[in-house]
């Protein structure tokens, strides 16, 4: 389905937005509408986030562990991250050295919030980049308004927030101003805004490759398989040499997500193959990822640039993976709802009456779906008095990382990890062998397989080498410190 007839011109003066961009131009689209847009955008990104961290509700340990790395940056240490175990080296888990550019921020606020506030303005201005593209390229500011708003509270970016942090942050914005430059036909834009990617995480090198194949269909034949051969080298590059060569164990451990299963046992390329294709959950994320742009996207040659993570996604044995849920899918957004903007520029030739009738209305209609269907995502929940409010379970919480002395080492679960990590050599709970912590900090109704009733036994148990004493509990929260 795809289409590789839509080109882009040099970009010209246009005639008034809505009247559709003039033969072979740009419609103008001035910047300040959408600044304003996304203004509002990273206030609610980061209104969500930053009420979920004051109420210990990180949903995951990635918080923490971001935390450590930049932290340590911060101060010009290697990205040792104690919570992957004592003297983790990050770079030997993802390859992420494009995190250390939020080393400054940490300068001046040194603190998850200051991450939380970083992604929330980078998906907001990926969010400027995708609705300015498409009243440049569309001629229409409602248009470019409308797109701005669908994908700004499009499903792939709500649940990213809801996960809080990730390095994934940083490829958004890259991969949508790669995708306005393919679309406005700056070849050498979309080499320099794609490139970078590598460096966000390992996978990313293979996008790159696609986005070299974009270039390679849109005629620009040298340069797209000189892209395609440097993404695809530097993947192989990052898994095969880097990763292995800073990790403990010398191998790229997530090729265990495709070939174990969740009982651990192997698993076949063929039977991930055969299980991707049966599996609902992931032909429904699949279903709403090309469904939030009316299906018009698929004509867009630009959908190729999904299929890397699509791919990777599929063949995992890790639910996590598979689902609308996670940050996984933030990455895919600003790839599609560009797509769709190629994509009805593409259409208003077609030969087919019905086609470009749908061209004319799938804008709109994208954006009022994109609005109904935020009525139950992440952020509808800043609607709801109750969410700012604060109960008893937080401020026992509170209590509990307060009871923990500046500069401590402390083994600790999710619930208060992310929050320990500003000011303490954290520790992820059984995994500081040949460790022990000054104290441990444990959040007794979260996590567990089963209830947790004497919480010194536990310690016990965890490090049998020293001995642990109570300094404070309140609710399902305790302290105990090393005697």
């Amino acid at each position: 389905m795809l289409d590789v007839r839509s080109g882009a011109a040099a970009e010209t003066s246009a005639p008034e937005a809505g009247a559709g961009p003039p033969e072979g131009g740009l419609s103008e689209a001035p910047l300040r509408p959408y600044a304003l847009v996304a203004g509002v955008l990273c206030a609610l990104y980061f209104l969500y986030s930053w009420v979920q961290y004051e109420q210990f509700r990180t949903p995951s340990w990635d918080l923490g562990i971001f935390n450590q790395s930049v932290r340590a940056y911060a101060e010009f240490r290697a990205p040792v991250v104690d919570i992957k175990g004592p003297g983790f080296l990050i770079l030997g888990d993802h390859f992420s050295p494009v995190t250390a550019l939020l080393a400054p921020l940490y300068w001046i606020w040194s603190s998850p919030l200051a991450l939380l506030f970083a992604q929330a303005a980078l998906f907001a201005a990926s969010a400027a980049v995708v609705g300015r593209t498409a009243q440049q390229v569309l001629g229409s500011r409602a248009a470019g308004l409308g797109l701005t708003v669908a994908y700004g509270l499009s499903w792939g970016l709500q649940e990213a927030v809801k996960s809080d942090f990730h390095e994934i942050a940083f490829a958004v914005p890259l991969l949508a101003l790669t995708c306005r430059a393919l679309l406005l036909g700056r070849w050498t834009a979309a080499v320099a805004w794609s490139s970078p990617l590598v460096l966000v995480k390992e996978d990313m090198g293979l996008t790159v490759a696609m986005v070299g194949a974009v270039l390679f269909v849109r005629g620009q034949k040298r340069l797209g398989a000189a892209l395609a051969a440097f993404g695809a080298a530097f993947f192989a590059l990052t898994v095969l040499v880097l990763i292995p060569a800073a990790s403990r164990v010398g191998q790229y451990d997530y090729w265990a997500k495709i070939e174990k299963s969740s009982e651990g046992a192997d698993v076949s390329l063929v039977d991930a193959v055969l299980t991707s294709l049966g599996s609902g959950v992931k032909w429904e994320m699949l279903f709403f990822l090309v469904g939030i742009t009316g299906f018009l996207a698929l004509r867009s040659p630009l959908m190729l640039l999904v299929l890397p993570t699509l791919g990777w996604r599929f063949l995992s044995q890790d639910p996590n993976h598979w689902g609308m849920i996670w940050h996984y899918s933030a990455i895919l957004m600003p790839v599609v709802f560009l797509a769709l903007v190629d994509a009805v520029r593409t259409v208003r030739t077609s030969p087919r009456p019905w086609l470009v009738s749908y061209g004319k209305v799938v804008v709109p209609v994208v954006t009022a779906v994109a609005i109904v269907i935020a009525l139950d995502l992440p952020l509808r929940e800043l609607l709801r008095s109750e969410t700012y409010r604060t109960d008893a379970r937080t401020l026992e919480a509170r209590k509990a990382v307060d009871a923990v002395p500046e500069g401590a080492s402390v083994e600790t679960n999710v619930t208060l990890m992310a929050h320990l990590t500003a000011d303490h050599k954290v520790y992820w709970v059984g995994g500081a062998k040949g460790v022990s912590p000054d104290y441990l900090a444990l959040d007794l109704g979260s996590g567990w397989s089963q209830p947790v009733t004497d919480p010194v036994g536990l310690a016990s148990q965890l490090h049998p080498e020293a001995r642990y004493a109570v300094s404070f509990q309140a609710g399902q929260f305790v302290v105990l410190k090393r005697t």
